[in-house]
């Protein structure tokens, strides 16, 4: 199961300085359960710590795309600067997988499958038990999704406006956190679903 969704933005590997990683949406199925904490769960206290530990994978995922593209030699330019509507490919863009022990910061052990897109981190964080190709192209059709039908790389283009069609896309493609195989028919149809309900 996917216990979160998450998009926030990412520095470009020049810039040490120019402000922190913020998380722009996130979506979290299910919720975290610690019977042995003996303090009081109260809806505030239990929202800002899921709060804290999306803030905690966002850098993580920041840290590690960070890493990547220098090691790759990748041209360290401004990633806010290339917005544009140009389609982008994702099969180069930075991705990977990484696995978080229990306690940092959730309580059981997670896997967190992520990538990043110029200028914006994408991650699923899931049990360990997952099946991560089915995760890795689960994410990347969510991401080829959100930049198609969102223009999330547009200037100026403001999605947390949009965030319920954000969670339309959620709901169809990763309905209750469950990773699905998805044939390509299926997902065209889906598609064509999701377009009739939210018209670009």
């Amino acid at each position: 199961m996917v216990h979160a969704f998450l998009i926030h933005t990412l520095r470009a590997p020049n810039l040490e300085d120019t402000g922190l990683c913020r998380v722009l949406y996130s979506c979290v199925f299910g919720a975290e359960k610690s019977p042995e904490d003996p303090r009081p769960h109260g809806a505030e206290r239990d929202r800002l710590l899921r709060k804290e530990q999306i803030l905690a994978v966002a850098r993580q995922v920041e840290s590690l795309c960070r890493l990547q593209q220098q090691a790759s030699g990748c041209p360290s330019t401004d990633l806010q600067s290339q917005f544009s509507d140009e389609p982008v490919s994702l099969h180069e863009a930075p991705h990977g997988a990484f696995y978080l022990g229990a306690g940092d910061p959730f309580q059981e052990p997670q896997t967190v499958v992520w990538l990043g897109v110029l200028s914006l981190g994408f991650a699923l964080v899931l049990d360990t038990h997952e099946n991560l190709l089915l995760a890795e192209s689960t994410l990347r059709l969510l991401v080829r999704l959100l930049l198609d039908h969102l223009r999330l790389l547009t200037p100026g283009n403001n999605f947390l406006l949009r965030a319920d069609r954000i969670e339309g896309i959620l709901t169809r493609f990763l309905p209750h956190g469950q990773l699905l195989f998805l044939n390509d028919q299926f997902v065209q149809d889906l598609e064509k679903e999701f377009s009739a309900a939210w018209p670009r």
